[in-house]
Protein backbone atom coordinates (compact mmCIF):
# COMPACT_ATOMS: atom_id res chain seq x y z
CA UNK A 1 0.00 0.00 0.00
CA UNK A 2 1.46 3.31 -1.12
CA UNK A 3 0.23 6.68 -2.30
CA UNK A 4 0.72 7.79 -5.89
CA UNK A 5 0.28 11.26 -7.35
CA UNK A 6 1.07 12.61 -10.82
CA UNK A 7 0.45 15.75 -12.82
CA UNK A 8 0.86 16.23 -16.57
CA UNK A 9 0.44 19.38 -18.66
CA UNK A 10 0.36 21.90 -15.81
CA UNK A 11 2.86 24.64 -15.06
CA UNK A 12 1.58 25.02 -11.51
CA UNK A 13 4.35 26.08 -9.11
CA UNK A 14 6.38 23.44 -7.33
CA UNK A 15 5.18 24.32 -3.82
CA UNK A 16 1.52 23.94 -4.83
CA UNK A 17 2.23 20.57 -6.42
CA UNK A 18 4.00 19.32 -3.31
CA UNK A 19 1.19 20.57 -1.10
CA UNK A 20 -1.35 18.57 -3.11
CA UNK A 21 0.81 15.46 -3.15
CA UNK A 22 1.36 15.63 0.62
CA UNK A 23 -2.38 15.30 1.30
CA UNK A 24 -2.03 11.53 0.99
CA UNK A 25 1.14 11.22 3.09
CA UNK A 26 -0.66 8.79 5.44
CA UNK A 27 -0.63 6.13 2.72
CA UNK A 28 3.16 5.83 2.74
CA UNK A 29 4.82 6.71 6.04
CA UNK A 30 8.28 5.29 5.19
CA UNK A 31 9.47 7.84 2.61
CA UNK A 32 8.37 10.50 0.10
CA UNK A 33 9.75 11.49 -3.28
CA UNK A 34 8.71 14.25 -5.66
CA UNK A 35 10.34 14.17 -9.07
CA UNK A 36 10.08 16.07 -12.34
CA UNK A 37 10.52 14.11 -15.55
CA UNK A 38 13.75 14.92 -17.37
CA UNK A 39 13.07 16.87 -20.56
CA UNK A 40 9.33 17.11 -19.85
CA UNK A 41 8.90 20.26 -17.80
CA UNK A 42 5.16 19.79 -17.27
CA UNK A 43 5.35 16.19 -15.98
CA UNK A 44 5.95 15.22 -12.37
CA UNK A 45 5.37 12.39 -9.92
CA UNK A 46 4.83 12.24 -6.17
CA UNK A 47 5.17 8.99 -4.24
CA UNK A 48 4.55 8.04 -0.62
CA UNK A 49 6.22 4.73 0.19
CA UNK A 50 5.14 1.94 2.50
CA UNK A 51 7.99 -0.55 2.07
CA UNK A 52 6.59 -4.09 1.88
CA UNK A 53 8.57 -6.20 -0.62
CA UNK A 54 11.88 -4.58 -1.66
CA UNK A 55 12.93 -2.17 1.08
CA UNK A 56 16.11 -1.20 -0.77
CA UNK A 57 15.00 -0.51 -4.35
CA UNK A 58 11.26 -0.03 -3.95
CA UNK A 59 11.25 3.77 -4.07
CA UNK A 60 9.29 5.29 -6.96
CA UNK A 61 8.87 6.51 -9.63
CA UNK A 62 10.44 3.20 -10.59
CA UNK A 63 12.97 3.27 -13.43
CA UNK A 64 15.48 0.65 -14.57
CA UNK A 65 18.52 0.85 -16.85
CA UNK A 66 17.00 -1.40 -19.51
CA UNK A 67 14.08 0.99 -20.09
CA UNK A 68 15.32 4.53 -19.33
CA UNK A 69 12.31 5.95 -21.22
CA UNK A 70 9.75 4.39 -18.82
CA UNK A 71 8.58 5.95 -15.55
CA UNK A 72 6.28 3.96 -13.26
CA UNK A 73 4.31 4.93 -10.17
CA UNK A 74 2.09 2.18 -8.86
CA UNK A 75 0.31 1.10 -5.70
CA UNK A 76 -0.34 -2.59 -5.26
CA UNK A 77 1.01 -6.11 -5.22
CA UNK A 78 1.56 -8.34 -8.25
CA UNK A 79 1.32 -11.85 -6.84
CA UNK A 80 2.46 -13.66 -9.99
CA UNK A 81 5.50 -11.49 -10.75
CA UNK A 82 7.97 -14.34 -10.11
CA UNK A 83 5.97 -16.69 -12.35
CA UNK A 84 5.86 -14.15 -15.18
CA UNK A 85 9.54 -13.35 -14.78
CA UNK A 86 10.48 -17.02 -15.23
CA UNK A 87 7.91 -17.66 -17.95
CA UNK A 88 9.20 -14.85 -20.18
CA UNK A 89 12.83 -14.94 -18.93
CA UNK A 90 12.90 -11.29 -17.94
CA UNK A 91 16.17 -9.92 -16.53
CA UNK A 92 15.22 -8.13 -13.30
CA UNK A 93 17.14 -5.19 -11.86
CA UNK A 94 15.30 -5.04 -8.51
CA UNK A 95 13.21 -7.28 -6.26
CA UNK A 96 10.19 -5.00 -6.66
CA UNK A 97 7.07 -6.87 -7.81
CA UNK A 98 6.01 -3.86 -9.88
CA UNK A 99 9.07 -4.10 -12.10
CA UNK A 100 7.16 -6.77 -14.02
CA UNK A 101 4.90 -4.03 -15.44
CA UNK A 102 7.85 -2.43 -17.24
CA UNK A 103 8.97 -5.70 -18.84
CA UNK A 104 5.44 -6.76 -19.83
CA UNK A 105 4.63 -3.36 -21.32
CA UNK A 106 7.85 -3.27 -23.36
CA UNK A 107 7.28 -6.78 -24.72
CA UNK A 108 3.49 -6.93 -25.17
CA UNK A 109 1.95 -3.47 -24.87
CA UNK A 110 -0.52 -2.14 -22.35
CA UNK A 111 -3.54 -4.39 -23.06
CA UNK A 112 -1.77 -7.73 -22.64
CA UNK A 113 0.33 -6.37 -19.81
CA UNK A 114 -2.77 -5.61 -17.77
CA UNK A 115 -4.49 -8.91 -18.60
CA UNK A 116 -1.48 -10.95 -17.41
CA UNK A 117 -1.33 -9.41 -13.95
CA UNK A 118 -2.61 -11.38 -10.97
CA UNK A 119 -2.85 -8.91 -8.15
CA UNK A 120 -4.25 -5.60 -7.03
CA UNK A 121 -2.90 -2.39 -8.47
CA UNK A 122 -3.32 1.19 -9.60
CA UNK A 123 -0.61 2.54 -11.88
CA UNK A 124 0.60 5.54 -13.84
CA UNK A 125 3.08 4.60 -16.56
CA UNK A 126 4.86 7.23 -18.64
CA UNK A 127 6.53 6.26 -21.92
CA UNK A 128 8.66 9.27 -22.88
CA UNK A 129 9.92 7.63 -26.09
CA UNK A 130 6.40 7.36 -27.50
CA UNK A 131 4.95 10.31 -25.56
CA UNK A 132 2.21 8.22 -23.94
CA UNK A 133 0.73 8.11 -20.45
CA UNK A 134 -1.14 5.01 -19.25
CA UNK A 135 -3.44 4.59 -16.26
CA UNK A 136 -4.81 1.28 -15.00
CA UNK A 137 -6.66 -0.22 -12.05
CA UNK A 138 -7.30 -3.78 -10.87
CA UNK A 139 -10.51 -5.71 -11.55
CA UNK A 140 -12.40 -4.79 -8.39
CA UNK A 141 -10.69 -1.52 -7.55
CA UNK A 142 -8.99 -2.86 -4.42
CA UNK A 143 -6.34 -0.22 -4.95
CA UNK A 144 -7.82 3.28 -5.36
CA UNK A 145 -7.21 5.73 -8.19
CA UNK A 146 -8.75 9.11 -9.04
CA UNK A 147 -8.17 11.34 -12.03
CA UNK A 148 -9.11 14.70 -13.44
CA UNK A 149 -8.70 15.71 -17.06
CA UNK A 150 -9.39 19.28 -18.11
CA UNK A 151 -10.56 20.59 -21.45
CA UNK A 152 -7.23 22.37 -21.90
CA UNK A 153 -5.15 19.22 -21.53
CA UNK A 154 -4.15 18.88 -17.89
CA UNK A 155 -4.19 15.40 -16.37
CA UNK A 156 -3.86 14.82 -12.63
CA UNK A 157 -3.91 11.45 -10.89
CA UNK A 158 -3.95 10.46 -7.22
CA UNK A 159 -4.66 7.51 -4.95
CA UNK A 160 -7.27 9.58 -3.13
CA UNK A 161 -9.47 12.40 -4.35
CA UNK A 162 -8.25 14.77 -1.62
CA UNK A 163 -4.91 15.03 -3.40
CA UNK A 164 -6.60 16.62 -6.42
CA UNK A 165 -9.08 19.11 -4.92
CA UNK A 166 -6.61 21.98 -4.61
CA UNK A 167 -5.54 21.53 -8.22
CA UNK A 168 -9.08 22.19 -9.45
CA UNK A 169 -9.28 25.37 -7.36
CA UNK A 170 -6.37 26.89 -9.26
CA UNK A 171 -7.75 26.12 -12.72
CA UNK A 172 -9.70 28.48 -14.93
CA UNK A 173 -11.47 25.61 -16.67
CA UNK A 174 -13.87 23.22 -14.97
CA UNK A 175 -12.61 19.75 -14.15
CA UNK A 176 -14.35 16.88 -12.45
CA UNK A 177 -12.49 14.53 -10.14
CA UNK A 178 -13.72 11.02 -10.86
CA UNK A 179 -12.77 7.54 -9.64
CA UNK A 180 -10.88 5.61 -12.29
CA UNK A 181 -13.00 2.62 -13.32
CA UNK A 182 -11.80 -0.77 -12.04
CA UNK A 183 -10.72 -3.29 -14.65
CA UNK A 184 -9.83 -0.58 -17.17
CA UNK A 185 -6.78 1.08 -18.64
CA UNK A 186 -6.62 4.45 -20.38
CA UNK A 187 -4.12 5.80 -22.90
CA UNK A 188 -3.20 9.47 -23.25
CA UNK A 189 -1.10 11.30 -25.82
CA UNK A 190 1.47 13.67 -24.37
CA UNK A 191 1.55 16.42 -26.98
CA UNK A 192 4.63 18.48 -27.81
CA UNK A 193 3.09 21.55 -26.17
CA UNK A 194 3.03 19.58 -22.91
CA UNK A 195 -0.73 19.04 -22.90
CA UNK A 196 -2.54 15.70 -22.63
CA UNK A 197 -5.40 14.12 -24.56
CA UNK A 198 -7.19 10.82 -23.93
CA UNK A 199 -7.12 8.55 -26.99
CA UNK A 200 -8.29 5.17 -25.69
CA UNK A 201 -10.04 3.59 -22.72
CA UNK A 202 -10.61 -0.15 -22.58
CA UNK A 203 -11.66 -2.87 -20.19
CA UNK A 204 -9.04 -5.58 -19.78
CA UNK A 205 -11.00 -7.93 -17.53
CA UNK A 206 -13.90 -7.56 -15.18
CA UNK A 207 -16.19 -9.70 -13.04
CA UNK A 208 -18.97 -9.31 -15.62
CA UNK A 209 -16.84 -10.83 -18.38
CA UNK A 210 -15.28 -14.24 -18.84
CA UNK A 211 -12.00 -14.41 -16.90
CA UNK A 212 -8.71 -13.76 -18.70
CA UNK A 213 -6.59 -16.59 -20.05
CA UNK A 214 -4.40 -16.77 -16.95
CA UNK A 215 -7.47 -17.51 -14.82
CA UNK A 216 -8.72 -20.17 -17.22
CA UNK A 217 -5.40 -21.98 -16.93
CA UNK A 218 -5.77 -22.39 -13.19
CA UNK A 219 -9.49 -23.19 -13.21
CA UNK A 220 -8.95 -25.78 -15.94
CA UNK A 221 -6.57 -27.72 -13.70
CA UNK A 222 -9.28 -28.15 -11.06
CA UNK A 223 -11.51 -31.24 -11.14
CA UNK A 224 -14.27 -30.55 -13.65
CA UNK A 225 -18.01 -30.75 -13.23
CA UNK A 226 -20.52 -29.18 -10.90
CA UNK A 227 -21.26 -32.03 -8.55
CA UNK A 228 -21.44 -30.66 -5.03
CA UNK A 229 -18.39 -32.37 -3.52
CA UNK A 230 -16.18 -31.38 -6.46
CA UNK A 231 -17.33 -27.78 -6.19
CA UNK A 232 -16.68 -27.62 -2.45
CA UNK A 233 -13.21 -29.11 -2.92
CA UNK A 234 -12.43 -26.54 -5.62
CA UNK A 235 -13.63 -23.70 -3.39
CA UNK A 236 -11.31 -24.82 -0.59
CA UNK A 237 -8.35 -25.19 -2.96
CA UNK A 238 -8.80 -21.81 -4.60
CA UNK A 239 -9.39 -20.01 -1.31
CA UNK A 240 -6.29 -21.48 0.29
CA UNK A 241 -4.24 -20.53 -2.78
CA UNK A 242 -5.65 -16.99 -2.58
CA UNK A 243 -4.41 -16.64 0.99
CA UNK A 244 -1.05 -18.29 0.28
CA UNK A 245 -0.06 -15.98 -2.56
CA UNK A 246 -0.80 -12.97 -0.33
CA UNK A 247 1.89 -13.98 2.16
CA UNK A 248 4.32 -12.08 -0.09
CA UNK A 249 5.80 -9.50 2.32
CA UNK A 250 8.92 -8.46 4.21
CA UNK A 251 6.80 -6.82 6.93
CA UNK A 252 4.78 -8.49 9.66
CA UNK A 253 1.36 -9.87 8.69
CA UNK A 254 -1.79 -9.59 10.81
CA UNK A 255 -5.51 -10.10 10.30
CA UNK A 256 -8.74 -8.32 11.21
CA UNK A 257 -11.05 -10.74 12.99
CA UNK A 258 -14.66 -9.78 13.68
CA UNK A 259 -15.68 -13.31 14.61
CA UNK A 260 -17.91 -13.57 11.56
CA UNK A 261 -17.60 -16.28 8.94
CA UNK A 262 -15.47 -14.38 6.41
CA UNK A 263 -12.77 -12.93 8.64
CA UNK A 264 -12.63 -16.19 10.62
CA UNK A 265 -11.96 -18.25 7.48
CA UNK A 266 -9.28 -15.79 6.40
CA UNK A 267 -7.61 -15.74 9.84
CA UNK A 268 -7.72 -19.53 10.28
CA UNK A 269 -6.30 -20.18 6.82
CA UNK A 270 -3.65 -17.51 7.34
CA UNK A 271 -2.49 -19.04 10.63
CA UNK A 272 -2.42 -22.51 9.06
CA UNK A 273 -0.34 -21.40 6.07
CA UNK A 274 1.96 -19.22 8.16
CA UNK A 275 2.94 -22.33 10.12
CA UNK A 276 3.50 -24.30 6.91
CA UNK A 277 5.62 -21.48 5.46
CA UNK A 278 7.50 -21.23 8.78
CA UNK A 279 7.02 -17.50 9.28
CA UNK A 280 9.24 -16.28 12.10
CA UNK A 281 6.41 -14.77 14.13
CA UNK A 282 2.87 -15.66 15.24
CA UNK A 283 -0.03 -14.16 13.31
CA UNK A 284 -1.70 -11.34 15.21
CA UNK A 285 -5.49 -11.02 15.03
CA UNK A 286 -7.41 -7.88 15.94
CA UNK A 287 -10.99 -7.35 17.11
CA UNK A 288 -12.75 -4.19 18.23
CA UNK A 289 -15.83 -3.95 20.41
CA UNK A 290 -17.28 -3.47 23.86
CA UNK A 291 -16.53 -6.17 26.42
CA UNK A 292 -19.87 -7.97 25.93
CA UNK A 293 -20.26 -7.27 22.22
CA UNK A 294 -21.07 -10.17 19.88
CA UNK A 295 -17.93 -9.58 17.80
CA UNK A 296 -15.57 -9.64 20.79
CA UNK A 297 -17.09 -12.85 22.15
CA UNK A 298 -17.08 -14.66 18.79
CA UNK A 299 -13.58 -13.51 17.82
CA UNK A 300 -12.23 -14.68 21.19
CA UNK A 301 -13.49 -18.19 20.42
CA UNK A 302 -11.93 -18.17 16.96
CA UNK A 303 -8.56 -16.85 18.16
CA UNK A 304 -8.39 -19.54 20.87
CA UNK A 305 -9.28 -22.20 18.31
CA UNK A 306 -6.68 -21.20 15.71
CA UNK A 307 -3.95 -20.13 18.14
CA UNK A 308 -3.38 -16.56 16.98
CA UNK A 309 -1.81 -13.80 19.07
CA UNK A 310 -5.08 -12.03 19.72
CA UNK A 311 -5.64 -8.33 20.47
CA UNK A 312 -8.93 -6.84 21.65
CA UNK A 313 -9.50 -3.12 21.17
CA UNK A 314 -12.08 -1.53 23.45
CA UNK A 315 -14.81 0.43 21.71
CA UNK A 316 -17.25 2.90 23.22
CA UNK A 317 -20.08 4.75 21.53
CA UNK A 318 -18.57 8.05 22.66
CA UNK A 319 -15.24 7.23 21.03
CA UNK A 320 -17.01 6.22 17.84
CA UNK A 321 -18.93 9.47 17.68
CA UNK A 322 -15.74 11.49 18.25
CA UNK A 323 -14.07 9.69 15.33
CA UNK A 324 -16.89 10.33 12.81
CA UNK A 325 -15.47 13.46 11.20
CA UNK A 326 -12.00 11.96 10.75
CA UNK A 327 -13.55 8.84 9.27
CA UNK A 328 -15.67 10.76 6.75
CA UNK A 329 -12.65 12.86 5.77
CA UNK A 330 -10.62 9.75 5.01
CA UNK A 331 -13.48 7.88 3.33
CA UNK A 332 -14.40 10.73 0.93
CA UNK A 333 -18.01 9.53 1.01
CA UNK A 334 -21.24 10.16 2.90
CA UNK A 335 -22.73 6.72 2.31
CA UNK A 336 -24.60 5.62 5.44
CA UNK A 337 -23.63 1.95 5.41
CA UNK A 338 -19.98 2.69 4.71
CA UNK A 339 -19.69 5.11 7.60
CA UNK A 340 -21.45 2.73 10.01
CA UNK A 341 -18.90 0.01 9.29
CA UNK A 342 -15.87 2.27 8.93
CA UNK A 343 -15.69 3.68 12.45
CA UNK A 344 -14.66 0.40 14.06
CA UNK A 345 -12.26 -0.47 11.25
CA UNK A 346 -10.64 2.97 11.48
CA UNK A 347 -10.13 2.70 15.23
CA UNK A 348 -8.77 -0.85 15.16
CA UNK A 349 -6.36 0.19 12.37
CA UNK A 350 -5.19 3.07 14.55
CA UNK A 351 -4.49 0.62 17.36
CA UNK A 352 -2.54 -1.70 15.03
CA UNK A 353 -0.34 1.16 13.84
CA UNK A 354 0.34 2.57 17.31
CA UNK A 355 0.59 -0.59 19.42
CA UNK A 356 1.97 -3.37 17.17
CA UNK A 357 4.44 -4.02 14.35
CA UNK A 358 1.92 -5.65 12.00
CA UNK A 359 1.75 -3.72 8.72
CA UNK A 360 0.20 -6.10 6.15
CA UNK A 361 -3.39 -6.69 7.23
CA UNK A 362 -5.68 -9.41 5.89
CA UNK A 363 -9.44 -8.93 5.87
CA UNK A 364 -12.64 -10.64 4.70
CA UNK A 365 -13.95 -7.97 2.31
CA UNK A 366 -15.71 -9.11 -0.86
CA UNK A 367 -17.22 -12.31 0.48
CA UNK A 368 -20.72 -10.94 1.09
CA UNK A 369 -20.93 -9.60 -2.45
CA UNK A 370 -19.49 -12.71 -4.05
CA UNK A 371 -21.30 -15.36 -2.01
CA UNK A 372 -24.65 -13.56 -1.51
CA UNK A 373 -24.08 -12.93 2.18
CA UNK A 374 -26.39 -9.98 2.78
CA UNK A 375 -29.68 -10.67 4.55
CA UNK A 376 -31.76 -9.31 1.68
CA UNK A 377 -30.64 -12.16 -0.60
CA UNK A 378 -33.19 -14.32 1.23
CA UNK A 379 -35.83 -12.25 -0.59
CA UNK A 380 -34.38 -12.62 -4.10
CA UNK A 381 -37.20 -13.40 -6.55
CA UNK A 382 -35.11 -16.06 -8.31
CA UNK A 383 -31.60 -17.57 -8.31
CA UNK A 384 -30.90 -15.71 -11.55
CA UNK A 385 -31.88 -12.38 -9.99
CA UNK A 386 -29.68 -13.14 -6.99
CA UNK A 387 -26.71 -13.96 -9.23
CA UNK A 388 -27.19 -10.76 -11.22
CA UNK A 389 -27.29 -8.67 -8.07
CA UNK A 390 -24.16 -10.38 -6.81
CA UNK A 391 -22.37 -9.25 -9.97
CA UNK A 392 -23.75 -5.73 -9.53
CA UNK A 393 -22.36 -5.61 -6.00
CA UNK A 394 -18.98 -6.85 -7.21
CA UNK A 395 -18.86 -4.10 -9.82
CA UNK A 396 -19.65 -1.48 -7.17
CA UNK A 397 -17.21 -2.69 -4.53
CA UNK A 398 -14.87 0.21 -5.28
CA UNK A 399 -17.62 2.62 -4.16
CA UNK A 400 -18.48 0.83 -0.93
CA UNK A 401 -16.80 -2.03 0.96
CA UNK A 402 -13.45 -1.92 -0.84
CA UNK A 403 -13.36 1.86 -0.47
CA UNK A 404 -14.04 1.55 3.26
CA UNK A 405 -11.42 -1.14 3.82
CA UNK A 406 -8.74 0.72 1.89
CA UNK A 407 -9.26 4.16 3.41
CA UNK A 408 -9.59 3.06 7.04
CA UNK A 409 -6.39 1.00 6.91
CA UNK A 410 -4.45 3.40 4.66
CA UNK A 411 -5.28 6.26 7.02
CA UNK A 412 -2.85 4.61 9.43
CA UNK A 413 -0.21 3.44 6.96
CA UNK A 414 -1.32 -0.20 6.76
CA UNK A 415 -1.57 -2.42 3.68
CA UNK A 416 -4.83 -4.29 3.14
CA UNK A 417 -5.06 -7.74 1.53
CA UNK A 418 -8.37 -9.33 0.58
CA UNK A 419 -8.18 -13.02 -0.50
CA UNK A 420 -11.92 -13.30 -1.19
CA UNK A 421 -11.35 -10.97 -4.17
CA UNK A 422 -8.68 -13.17 -5.71
CA UNK A 423 -9.22 -13.32 -9.48
CA UNK A 424 -9.21 -17.08 -9.70
CA UNK A 425 -11.47 -17.55 -6.70
CA UNK A 426 -14.06 -15.04 -7.90
CA UNK A 427 -13.94 -16.33 -11.49
CA UNK A 428 -14.68 -19.86 -10.34
CA UNK A 429 -17.38 -18.92 -7.84
CA UNK A 430 -19.23 -16.75 -10.37
CA UNK A 431 -19.06 -19.58 -12.93
CA UNK A 432 -21.07 -21.94 -10.71
CA UNK A 433 -24.76 -22.62 -11.48
CA UNK A 434 -26.94 -19.88 -10.02
CA UNK A 435 -28.95 -22.41 -7.99
CA UNK A 436 -25.83 -23.44 -6.05
CA UNK A 437 -25.06 -19.93 -4.82
CA UNK A 438 -28.34 -18.86 -3.23
CA UNK A 439 -29.10 -18.95 0.53
CA UNK A 440 -30.41 -22.33 1.64
CA UNK A 441 -32.27 -23.58 4.70
CA UNK A 442 -32.57 -19.98 5.89
CA UNK A 443 -28.78 -19.53 5.89
CA UNK A 444 -26.91 -17.10 3.67
CA UNK A 445 -23.56 -18.13 2.12
CA UNK A 446 -24.60 -21.75 2.53
CA UNK A 447 -22.27 -23.08 -0.17
CA UNK A 448 -19.23 -21.35 1.32
CA UNK A 449 -20.04 -22.58 4.81
CA UNK A 450 -20.72 -26.10 3.62
CA UNK A 451 -17.39 -26.17 1.77
CA UNK A 452 -15.52 -25.91 5.09
CA UNK A 453 -17.81 -28.18 7.12
CA UNK A 454 -16.14 -30.98 9.06
CA UNK A 455 -12.59 -29.60 8.75
CA UNK A 456 -12.35 -28.09 12.24
CA UNK A 457 -10.71 -25.05 10.63
CA UNK A 458 -12.95 -22.78 12.71
CA UNK A 459 -15.50 -23.68 15.42
CA UNK A 460 -18.82 -24.97 14.06
CA UNK A 461 -20.77 -22.26 15.89
CA UNK A 462 -18.73 -19.65 13.97
CA UNK A 463 -18.97 -21.51 10.67
CA UNK A 464 -22.77 -21.29 10.91
CA UNK A 465 -22.98 -17.94 12.75
CA UNK A 466 -25.53 -15.63 11.15
CA UNK A 467 -24.24 -12.45 9.60
CA UNK A 468 -23.61 -9.63 12.08
CA UNK A 469 -22.99 -6.48 10.02
CA UNK A 470 -19.53 -5.10 10.82
CA UNK A 471 -20.02 -2.06 12.98
CA UNK A 472 -23.25 -3.26 14.53
CA UNK A 473 -21.60 -6.10 16.44
CA UNK A 474 -19.32 -3.58 18.16
CA UNK A 475 -21.37 -2.72 21.20
CA UNK A 476 -23.52 -4.32 23.88
CA UNK A 477 -25.82 -7.17 22.99
CA UNK A 478 -28.64 -4.99 24.25
CA UNK A 479 -28.02 -2.05 21.93
CA UNK A 480 -26.70 -1.70 18.37
CA UNK A 481 -24.00 0.82 17.40
CA UNK A 482 -26.26 2.32 14.75
CA UNK A 483 -29.05 2.82 17.34
CA UNK A 484 -26.75 4.72 19.71
CA UNK A 485 -25.46 6.80 16.83
CA UNK A 486 -28.94 7.73 15.65
CA UNK A 487 -30.00 8.67 19.16
CA UNK A 488 -27.05 11.06 19.43
CA UNK A 489 -27.52 12.63 16.00
CA UNK A 490 -31.25 13.29 16.37
CA UNK A 491 -30.23 16.14 18.70
CA UNK A 492 -27.64 17.46 16.22
CA UNK A 493 -29.95 17.73 13.18
CA UNK A 494 -33.39 19.30 13.64
CA UNK A 495 -36.68 18.37 11.99
CA UNK A 496 -36.73 21.44 9.74
CA UNK A 497 -33.30 20.62 8.30
CA UNK A 498 -34.45 17.11 7.42
CA UNK A 499 -37.67 18.45 5.85
CA UNK A 500 -35.57 20.72 3.60
CA UNK A 501 -33.05 17.97 2.74
CA UNK A 502 -34.16 17.58 -0.88
CA UNK A 503 -33.67 21.29 -1.51
CA UNK A 504 -30.42 21.54 0.42
CA UNK A 505 -28.91 18.39 -1.09
CA UNK A 506 -30.72 17.61 -4.38
CA UNK A 507 -28.25 14.86 -5.33
CA UNK A 508 -28.78 11.85 -3.04
CA UNK A 509 -30.90 13.75 -0.48
CA UNK A 510 -30.33 12.28 3.00
CA UNK A 511 -33.32 10.19 4.18
CA UNK A 512 -32.58 10.39 7.93
CA UNK A 513 -31.04 12.78 10.45
CA UNK A 514 -28.05 10.50 10.66
CA UNK A 515 -27.54 10.66 6.88
CA UNK A 516 -28.02 14.45 6.99
CA UNK A 517 -25.22 14.83 9.52
CA UNK A 518 -22.89 12.63 7.48
CA UNK A 519 -23.62 14.78 4.43
CA UNK A 520 -22.92 17.99 6.36
CA UNK A 521 -19.49 16.73 7.40
CA UNK A 522 -18.74 15.54 3.86
CA UNK A 523 -19.69 18.93 2.37
CA UNK A 524 -17.47 20.66 4.91
CA UNK A 525 -14.41 18.83 3.58
CA UNK A 526 -15.47 18.25 -0.05
CA UNK A 527 -17.95 20.96 -1.02
CA UNK A 528 -19.76 20.36 -4.31
CA UNK A 529 -18.40 16.79 -4.69
CA UNK A 530 -21.60 14.88 -3.88
CA UNK A 531 -21.48 13.15 -7.29
CA UNK A 532 -18.56 11.03 -6.10
CA UNK A 533 -21.30 8.81 -4.64
CA UNK A 534 -23.77 7.84 -7.40
CA UNK A 535 -26.27 6.31 -4.94
CA UNK A 536 -26.58 5.06 -1.40
CA UNK A 537 -25.94 1.40 -0.64
CA UNK A 538 -29.37 -0.11 -0.02
CA UNK A 539 -30.80 -3.64 0.11
CA UNK A 540 -32.86 -4.91 -2.82
CA UNK A 541 -36.31 -6.53 -3.12
CA UNK A 542 -37.61 -5.11 0.16
CA UNK A 543 -38.81 -1.71 1.30
CA UNK A 544 -35.91 0.10 2.99
CA UNK A 545 -34.81 3.68 3.60
CA UNK A 546 -31.94 2.67 5.87
CA UNK A 547 -29.19 0.18 4.93
CA UNK A 548 -28.84 -1.30 8.42
CA UNK A 549 -29.80 -4.97 8.37
CA UNK A 550 -31.34 -4.59 11.82
CA UNK A 551 -34.11 -2.43 10.35
CA UNK A 552 -35.24 -5.27 8.09
CA UNK A 553 -37.92 -7.74 9.10
CA UNK A 554 -35.89 -10.62 7.65
CA UNK A 555 -32.89 -9.92 9.92
CA UNK A 556 -32.33 -12.61 12.57
CA UNK A 557 -29.08 -12.10 14.49
CA UNK A 558 -27.53 -14.77 16.67
CA UNK A 559 -28.16 -12.62 19.71
CA UNK A 560 -31.89 -13.26 19.23
CA UNK A 561 -31.50 -17.01 19.02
Amino acid sequence: MCGIWALFGSDECLSDKCTSAMKIAHRGPDAFRFENVNGFTNCCFGFHWLAIVDQLYGMQPLRIRRFPFLWLCYNGEIYNHHTLKMQFQFDYQTKVDGEILLHLYDRFGIQKMASLLDGVFAFVLLDTANRKVFLGRDTYGVRPLFKLLTDDGILAVCSEAKGLTDITHSMSTSANIVPFLPGHFEVFNLKHNGKVESIQMDQFHCCTQEPPHAIYNTVARLPSGFDEETVKSNIRTLFENAVRKRLMAHRRIGCLLSGGLDSSLVAATLVKLAKEEKLQYPIQTFTIGAEDSPDIIAARKVAAHIGSEHHEVNFTTEEGIRALEEVIFHLETYDISNIHASVGMYLVSKYIREKTDSVVIFSGEGSDELTQGYSYFHKAPSPKAAAEDSVRLMKELYLFDVLRADRTTAAHGLELRVPFLDHRFTAYYLSLPVEMRIPKHGVEKHLLRDSFKGLNLIPDEILWRRKEPFGDGLVSQNKFWYTSLQEHLKHVVNDFQLEQAQKTFPHNPPPTKEAYYFRQVFEKHYPGRAEWLPHYWMPRWISATDPSAQTLSIYKPDRDQ
